[in-house]
């Protein structure tokens, strides 16, 4: 999952140059997923701040009944937010290991 999130950030990072529409299309559908992974997995431990802020990233982003900010100074800042909540939760992301019977 850690790769997951770090690519997230970094197409979210890539987001803030001025790129065609078809890109932006591409990345709520892949932030979408991302977030909704993040929620699910979270979502053993209750409700906490992953889960509420995921859960709204994944609404902002989601590809089906998209969210127009006709301004792309608004855009840029949340991109921008969404990227750094990625980085760090790939960065608290615990390895999940399992220990081989002896």
């Amino acid at each position: 999952m850690k790769y997951l999130y770090l690519v997230c950030a970094g197409l979210l990072f890539l987001a803030l140059a001025n790129l065609p529409i078809g890109y932006y299309t591409f990345l709520r559908i892949i932030v979408s997923i991302g977030a909704i992974v993040v929620v699910v997995e979270e979502w053993k431990n209750g409700y906490n701040f992953w889960v509420i802020s995921f859960g709204i990233i994944a609404v902002v982003f989601n590809p089906l009944i998209p969210i127009y900010l006709y301004k792309k100074d608004s855009w840029v800042i949340i991109d921008a937010v969404v990227a750094v909540l990625f980085l760090i939760k790939s960065l608290t992301q615990k390895n999940i290991t399992e220990e081989k019977p002896r």
